[in-house]
């Protein structure tokens, strides 16, 4: 009697193996949409950071100008110090506060700069951040440096207080 139902059994195998393929390869079709969405969502932030960092250099090049105020050079050497440092005050791996500092002082320092100076000088200045990336990205260590002492100066002060109140 089992053998009788043999072909029934088999027939519905295969029927249901086929549908689960076509919904597979629907989830899959769908995966692929959603993962070429996220792709050019990526790729757009990239080109948004690049441009950022062609931006922040085209301020340091606006910072070495005499045309420029002292007030914008200020603000200037501050923002493309911390920017172009490889070294973040606020580590990434820090959940949440490790990006903001990139994602929100870093656009808001250099709009504030670029409102300052003047904007030929700014227009010469991003020419030449153009031809200087098409070279290589360069870095600032002098502010890697000065940020590197500030987290060894708080870590120093931590370890003081945290002592000072173990041996309380």
């Amino acid at each position: 009697m089992l053998f009788a139902h043999e072909p029934v059994i088999k027939e519905c195998i295969i029927e249901s193996k086929g549908r689960f393929q076509t919904v597979r390869g629907k989830l899959s079709e769908r995966r692929y949409e959603e993962w070429d969405v996220m792709k050019s969502i990526i790729e757009r932030w990239k080109q948004k950071a690049h441009g950022l960092k062609k931006e922040t250099y085209a301020i340091y090049l606006a910072y070495k100008d005499p045309r420029v105020p002292w007030y914008a050079k200020l603000l200037a050497a501050c923002v493309v110090g911390y920017a172009l440092s490889p070294i973040d005050l606020i580590p990434d791996p820090i959940p949440v506060l490790g990006y903001l500092d990139d994602l929100v002082l870093i656009p808001i320092g250099i709009a504030l700069v670029v409102k300052l100076i003047p904007s030929e000088v700014l227009q010469e200045c991003r020419q030449n951040a153009e031809t200087a990336f098409r070279d290589g990205r360069p870095r600032n260590w002098i502010a890697a440096a000065i940020i590197v002492a500030l987290w060894i100066i708080f870590f120093g002060v931590t370890v003081f207080y945290l002592s000072k109140l173990l041996t309380k």
